[in-house]
């Protein structure tokens, strides 16, 4: 999730454990610094190879066998500077405990993070929750703020719990989703063959279904307040390498690539309608029922056997999808 989302998880965890109430700031700020700090790893990037960061964020400064070694390392660099409120294994009591928050929230997002590194690469991705969302980072915000403030534990406690029940409430929602997709794919008479539910942007009543059918990817949308209502969507072919890139030898850095973002989006990945050469990622759109890209790689038939595909982005929001947003959300 966001930066903000992960410090403010990461101290309400460490402050539920806080015994003096002189602590109660102190272990505040460790927690929020070791929450937030697996994400150093965005620093791991290669300006010769684009998609290297795509494999080393949320690998294994994530991973929960990494826990340990993750908060000495915060204790060791907060410790110099509040040595004079905590002693040595508070402080890294206080890391360790806002370090592990970290990992288990993200892996509560679409996104995927490989909690089981290095014994899997599989990218756990429970869905539960949007990379932001307001009604999870707003009332945390304030839980611990007012934990500091009234100097009670017990305040940090109650937050730690609604952020806990928040996320797990976001299965109900979940399983309401794919019962929506399931009745539609019914409706329309198809067969489904690997399905990806998602809530959209910074809410958790709009979600995105994605279901494969027949060598396609199908894309709409549901909103889930008392009543589930669809919202039609649109379709496109899913990536066929040898028939959508026919020039593209198997032995390439771009055919290797491709692979290595397969495995990213989990083989959701289908050509771009505006460019054959982009591939992207069909879970992300800024419209929950539309199929735009968000990230991609471009291939370039020019380029030499070693050469690397372009990674990029494109995360603007025009006026009109911003109001079309709005409408699907109020």
């Amino acid at each position: 999730m966001d930066v903000l989302s992960q410090a403010v998880l990461g101290s309400s965890l460490s402050q539920s454990f806080v015994k003096d109430k002189s602590k109660q700031l102190t272990a505040l700020l460790v927690g929020a610094l070791a929450g937030m700090a697996p994400d150093l790893d965005v620093l791991i990037s290669s300006s010769n190879d684009p998609l290297l960061f795509l494999e080393f964020h949320r690998q294994f400064t994530h991973a929960l066998i990494f826990i340990p070694f993750g908060a000495l390392v915060c204790a060791l660099v907060i410790y110099p500077i509040i040595k004079k409120k905590l002693t040595f294994l508070q402080a890294y009591l206080f890391s360790f405990l806002g370090y592990a928050t970290h990992g288990l929230l993200d892996a509560c997002t679409s996104y995927g993070t490989q909690l089981l590194w290095p014994f899997s690469d599989q990218r756990v991705s429970w869905s539960v929750v949007s990379i932001v969302d307001p009604l999870f980072t707003i009332p945390v915000l304030v839980g611990v703020l007012l934990a500091v403030y009234r100097k009670k534990r017990l305040i940090a406690q109650v937050t730690f719990t609604y952020a806990v029940v928040f996320l797990g409430l976001g299965m109900i929602q979940k399983q309401r989703a794919e019962d929506a997709l399931y009745t539609l794919v019914q409706q329309r008479g198809h067969q489904v063959e690997r399905i990806h539910v998602k809530p959209s942007f910074a809410n958790r009543h709009v979600w995105k279904l994605i279901y494969e059918h027949d060598g396609s990817y199908y894309v709409d949308a549901v909103k889930l307040l008392w009543q589930s209502k669809i919202i039609p969507g649109t379709s496109i072919k899913k990536l066929n390498v040898s028939h959508d890139f026919p020039w593209l030898s198997e032995n390439s850095q771009q055919a290797k690539d491709i692979k290595r973002f397969r495995w990213f989006s989990d083989d959701f990945l289908a050509i771009s309608l505006k460019d054959s050469n982009v591939i992207l990622d069909v879970r992300y759109s800024l419209l929950p029922n539309q199929i735009k890209l968000m990230w991609g790689i471009k291939l370039n038939q020019n380029k030499a056997e070693d050469e690397h595909v372009d990674y990029f982005t494109n995360t603007k929001l025009n006026g009109q999808d911003r109001n079309k947003f709005i409408e699907l959300l109020f």
